[in-house]
């Protein structure tokens, strides 16, 4: 299977990674020092002790890019409309399109910039590029993907590829539901570079996290997606599961990146504010990424 990888980042080359193991042609477009590093060197999956070095193929854009059986698009939300004007002229009719992205309107947004169908999926994994060209797994690595008529063949086939893949029919509220759990813990996380264990040990964390959480709910059942009554609940025993896990948006704080929170906390008070429901926690938590954000550019400035 010809497959592209837009945005050669630790989802896109992990997931690429596996598929190119399992023997299918692999294109990865992403940044310069990965492009390079992949070129020169193949592409390096560190799985928890066991380092597969793979000789891949890597470019910055789509510009020579083969009409793919498989596009996962991996870049960040913000970059959605880019990648998918990128992929103009590059994608047949049988070409299964996935958004391997956070938040819950991506795969539209694709749709609408591609005039394609784009399947939603959801993500469960922790990776990260420990250097170029090297993508190191730390745990996890399930997905779950929209219904379409393709989703079955392709599932078997990411299976196949070691990728255990799930077909969800309602997608919606499996993507709902991890935004949720973001929503909980990821501004938090960023905000103080502290991990999920020693979080709910600060006084009154626990409290914002519920609000947060709520507030979520509140905003997806009014959009008529259907959750777990014991949502709150399960999203609450994360932190005793993974106490070392950081969030997403720590890591690109820490890593000087443009943070995700505009399209976590901020679609939730957007998507309030048009359905005039109070957001105001989910607000806060927005804020006070943005405010780190801001705070940081002013350094980088003064430096």
């Amino acid at each position: 299977m010809q497959v592209a990888v837009i945005g050669a980042g630790a989802v896109g080359c992990y997931y690429g990674g596996l598929l190119l193991k399992a023997g299918h042609d692999v294109t990865f477009i992403g940044r310069q020092p990965h492009v390079d590093a992949i070129n020169a060197h193949g592409l390096l999956l560190d799985m928890q002790g066991l380092k597969h070095h793979l000789p891949a193929k890597a470019a910055t854009d789509t510009t020579a890019l083969a009409a793919p059986d498989l596009v996962l698009v991996c870049v960040k939300s913000a970059d959605t409309e880019q990648a998918g004007r990128s992929l103009a002229g590059h994608l047949r009719p049988e070409t299964s399109l996935l958004s391997l992205q956070n938040g819950v309107d991506n795969a539209q947004r694709l749709r609408a910039v591609t005039g394609h169908p784009v399947i939603a999926t959801v993500v469960y994994v922790g990776s990260e590029m420990a250097a170029s060209g090297h993508v190191r797994h730390h745990g996890g690595g399930d997905l779950v993907i929209g219904a379409s008529p393709a989703s079955e063949a392709l599932a078997q086939t990411l299976n196949a590829a070691g990728i255990h893949t799930t077909v969800a029919g309602d997608i919606e509220a499996v993507q709902w539901t991890k935004l949720i759990t973001n929503c909980a813990f990821n501004a938090l996380s960023a905000v103080a570079g502290i991990a999920y264990g020693p979080m709910m040990q600060v006084e009154g964390a626990r409290d914002v996290i519920a609000s947060a959480v709520q507030e979520a709910a509140d905003v997806a059942r009014a959009c008529g997606v259907k959750l777990p009554q014991d949502l709150a609940a399960q999203i609450l025993k994360i932190p005793a599961a993974m106490p070392n896990q950081t969030s997403s948006t720590a890591q690109d704080l820490s890593r000087g990146k443009p943070s995700e929170i505009d399209f976590l906390n901020g679609y939730v008070v957007r998507r309030g504010a048009e359905l005039g429901i109070s957001t105001p926690t989910n607000q806060a938590l927005q804020v006070m990424v943005k405010l780190a954000e801001r705070g940081r550019e002013l350094s980088g400035r003064r430096a």
